[in-house]
């Protein structure tokens, strides 16, 4: 009897070994841009991100924040954080300890001098940032001359965000100091040498559980264990990640098992929709996963294009749009129509109609506001103004089926009350590196941004992060919208420690916003994710800090 429960116990730890042994191949539909955790500004370079490499801290599923490779966030309570004066100005220190185990993927120890690295590239002129404030926050950085893991931070001014640092990353000085040093001064000069770009597999770029072993653009990703990593060894043994970047497809690739599950940024929710009545069906081996999430789609308007300077042309374009139909059609009403830029997830969310400007569809009030702007309707059905046609480009990701039929359904709306509208799409990589980092669209951007519950919106929002030439691209505000109204209370928001007035500044500035329309909001989205049977301990995180930032304690049971 014992011999059987030995033999039985072998057979088991062999089939768990061999499960652990069989690589995870996940189908994602953009291409990174850049693997430089700095100057990244994609969603998909922050899922690959999160495979191989850790911050100070992150936030979990939960929406709290919690430290990774910091042994704890400082705070009042526990005595590492505390309010200081210096030459009059009230400021925060906060003492930060890097675990001491926290090591590189060439074995070499993670310190405050890639921190202190980190947050002097971030600040030069010629390096492009999505949010410089994420770092000059920190006025200075103290080493401890006895142990280089221990640190301060001292903050400019108190503010009540100072330990959501989720998007303060770490630069490896031992390597990447002397490319900032020999390249840093010229404009792109270090984001086009960075080691990230010319050497992306060096183990030494790396500190998360995983390692890039085998990297080909255009195609896909293999991720092998850092034997260096601090914390718990991953059990997946090898991980694939191949682009895929027509999302029509994505299904058939995982139903012929070239790809066994597929990322949050793969299927749309309509195409996850159909594919789980498919799974129910026919009893396929797969799990659809859904979260709400603080993602929100919309279309960015250019603000110093002057034909959408004009506000009566903005609102028209939004009463033109019935985008409730637009989500039943595409989402059987299962994601909701959005007002403005904060989820309902946030506790900053409010539809309040006495806080803030709902537009209901009208086609009757679109062309009154037209009629009032000058835009005059012609016999081919458009209008025109001192001879010019009323006619927009609108640009997003090639092969992404839900922003396709998106464009076509507003093509179609807005036609209906005389306005042209052009599609124009590009490859992921190019639309974000390119054309939305520099703001290079001639009229609208159709993509999403996505944030953490209670974010501060400065880099999409205030006039300083406008990404122009001479800030090196740095700032998310593409659309150039410029109010000092908004400026003044994110600037305030910031020093703000009483939640509840936070939660009024914030109803303030989403008044302005659905007032003047810098935007065309579209719905808050669900994450959707396709995972195999038997892959366990994956959960959704539905804000900023992707579900990959816990890839290690990911188990795959196959049959």
């Amino acid at each position: 009897m014992r011999l059987l429960f030995i033999t039985f116990s072998l057979f088991f730890t062999l089939i768990s070994a061999q499960a652990a042994e069989k690589p995870l191949k996940i189908g994602i539909s953009q291409e990174f841009e850049t693997l430089n955790p700095l100057i990244k500004q994609m969603m998909a370079t922050t899922y690959i991100y999160g495979f191989v490499n850790r911050n100070l801290v992150t936030m979990n599923e939960k929406g709290e924040y919690i430290p990774m490779i910091a042994e704890s966030i400082p705070d009042f309570e526990n005595g590492q954080a505390k309010f200081i004066t210096e030459n009059g100005t009230k400021k925060i220190k906060a003492n930060w300890k890097i675990k001491e185990e926290a090591k590189w993927g060439d074995g070499t120890p993670v310190t405050a001098y890639d921190v202190k690295l980190a947050w002097s590239t971030a600040l030069l002129d010629t390096v492009s940032v999505g949010e410089k404030k994420t770092y000059s926050q920190v006025e200075r950085i103290e080493i401890d001359p006895k142990n280089p893991k221990h640190f301060s931070f001292v903050y400019e001014e108190a503010m009540w965000n100072y330990y959501q640092l989720g998007s303060f990353y770490l630069l490896p000085a031992h390597l990447e100091k002397k490319v900032v040093k020999e390249h840093g001064e010229k404009v792109e000069g270090y984001a086009k040498n960075t080691l990230y770009t010319k050497d992306p597999t060096n183990p030494g770029l790396y500190n998360g559980p995983y390692l890039i072993d085998e990297l080909k653009l255009g195609s896909h990703l293999i991720l092998k264990p850092n034997p260096h990593f601090y914390g718990e060894k991953p059990n997946i043994k090898t991980i694939i990640i191949k682009l895929i970047q027509n999302t029509g497809t994505l299904e058939a690739n995982l139903r012929s098992g070239s790809i066994d599950m597929v990322s949050v940024l793969g299927m749309s929710f309509d195409q996850a929709l159909s594919f789980e009545k498919k799974v129910n069906l026919m009893n396929l081996p797969f799990n659809v996963n859904y979260k709400p999430s603080l993602v929100y789609e919309h279309i960015d308007l250019n603000m110093e294009n002057e034909l959408l300077q004009d506000i009566k042309v903005r609102r028209a374009l939004v009463h033109a749009i019935d985008r409730k139909k637009l989500t039943l059609a595409l989402f059987e009403g299962k994601q909701q129509m959005a007002y403005h830029n904060v989820a309902p997830l946030d506790p900053w969310y409010t539809d309040d109609p006495k806080k803030i400007r709902h537009y209901k569809p009208s086609k009757r009030k679109a062309r009154k506001l037209l009629e009032k702007a000058g835009w005059k309707l012609k016999d081919d059905g458009f209008r025109y103004k001192d001879g010019k046609r009323l006619e927009f480009t609108i640009m997003t990701t090639a092969g992404n089926k839900t922003r396709e039929l998106i464009q076509a359904f507003i093509q179609n709306e807005w036609k209906s009350v005389g306005i042209k509208l052009n599609i124009k799409n590009e490859p992921a990589r190019v639309f974000f590196s390119q054309t939305v980092l520099k703001g290079e669209y001639p009229h609208m951007a159709l993509f999403a941004w996505i944030s953490a519950p209670e974010s501060v919106p400065r880099s999409s929002l205030h006039s300083s992060s406008i990404p122009t030439e001479s800030n090196a691209f740095s700032g998310q505000n593409t659309g150039k919208w410029n109010n000092k109204q908004v400026d003044k209370i994110i600037d305030e928001l910031e020093f703000e420690f009483d939640s509840e007035e936070r939660k009024n500044m914030v109803a303030k500035l989403l008044k302005i916003y659905t007032d003047e329309v810098p935007v065309i909001p579209l719905y808050y989205r669900s994450d959707v994710s396709i995972t195999p049977e038997g892959l366990k301990n994956y959960v959704l995180t539905g804000h900023q800090y992707p579900n990959s930032n816990f890839a290690e304690q990911w188990t795959w049971e196959t049959k």
